[in-house]
């Protein structure tokens, strides 16, 4: 094996086995898997009374818009504001971090 690619390898292995990278995959599991928990228990919900409480997702809330329509459009309300607050919290606290590593990798390997 070069040289080279003993340094390329080297360097990505420090870096996994560094501290910085331990707290940057936490962080990113402490935001990620509890809102993808939120998100999927809200969307079972939503599965479970359309299939087990039909009477109460029919119910009329005003004119031909019932409460199954509301939490329906209320899955993709979630998504976008999911979206909204990762995109934020990514931008304030992973991606300086991810960044900062990625320039310990440039620097080894310039």
């Amino acid at each position: 094996m070069s040289n080279v690619a003993r340094t390329h390898s080297d360097t990505y292995l420090d870096v996994q086995q560094s501290e910085e990278f331990a707290d940057l995959r936490s962080r990113f599991r402490r935001f990620v898997f509890p809102m993808t928990g939120l998100f999927l228990a809200w969307y079972f919900l939503y599965v479970l009374l359309a299939v087990f409480a039909p009477e109460f997702m029919s119910q009329k809330v005003f004119g031909n818009i019932n409460v199954g329509l509301i939490l329906g459009l209320g899955q993709f309300a979630s998504t976008f504001v999911i979206t909204m607050i990762y995109a934020r919290w990514a931008d304030r606290e992973f991606d300086p971090r991810a960044d900062a590593l990625h320039d310990v990798v440039e620097e080894a390997h310039s």
